[in-house]
């Protein structure tokens, strides 16, 4: 399983409207063959800082599958032009424990 973690800065004001968004953008990300689960949470101490936790497969069901599809382009209408600045996404593996 990849881990993909991605720090979300939302404008100020935005956070409602990008919220709302998200969860109809969800079913994009969702029906992507080798997702697993997403999950999005607001930081506490930092106003309009969001992580997005997303579980693939493998990483090309990320890189390649996701993004070269139909869907992300939905997903992208809704959701970028809330980030500023564009967020850093990375991808993580699970070293302990061991699966």
């Amino acid at each position: 399983m990849i881990l993909e973690v991605a720090i979300l800065e939302i404008k100020p004001g935005l956070g409602a409207e990008f919220e709302a968004a998200f969860k109809t953008a969800s079913a994009f990300i969702a029906s992507t063959p080798g997702y697993i689960s997403h999950e999005l949470q607001r930081c506490l101490e930092t106003e309009n800082r969001y992580i997005l936790l997303v579980r693939w497969q493998t990483l090309e069901d990320h890189t390649i599958r996701f993004r070269r599809s139909p869907e992300y382009q939905k997903w992208r209408s809704l959701l970028h032009h809330f980030y500023e600045p564009f967020p850093t996404v990375e991808h993580y593996k699970t070293v302990f424990p061991e699966l």
